[in-house]
């Protein structure tokens, strides 16, 4: 059976950052159709559903990448912001994160240094902080 799927596959797109996307929202909307009885949204799943199905198996390529790139561009900057935020969250566990009272620049200091005297790198004020 895998090997006919292997088959069946070959020449085919497969999946991709939009199609997890699509499915993705295709799951959100019908869980909102369950609470919220609307024909349209029910419609609309089906829809966001059988348009990954398409992408997946269409054999057009360079068209479904073409898509693809598309979406990944117009999603640049939340991507982005998540991604920054997953970095600030695991530099949290290590590091306490200040603000510079006079310029406002963010300084990382080590956790569990104890009370401390801070230089800020930019412009070059002093401030105490418990680490």
């Amino acid at each position: 059976m895998k090997d006919k799927f292997y088959r069946f596959m070959q020449g085919r797109y497969g999946t991709d950052s939009f199609n997890k996307f699509l499915l993705g929202a295709a799951i959100v909307v019908i869980l909102i159709s369950m609470f919220w009885r609307r024909d349209w949204l029910t419609l609309l799943a089906f829809l966001l559903l059988a348009y990954s199905y398409f992408r997946m198996f269409s054999r057009n390529i360079s068209r479904r990448a073409a898509e693809n790139q598309i979406f990944l561009n117009k999603t640049a900057g939340v991507r982005r912001w998540f991604q920054k935020e997953k970095y600030m969250a695991e530099q949290r566990k290590v590091y306490h994160i200040y603000k510079c009272p006079s310029c406002g620049q963010k300084i990382r200091i080590p956790k569990g240094k104890g009370k401390i005297e801070i230089c800020c790198p930019k412009c070059q004020g002093t401030f105490i902080k418990r680490s």
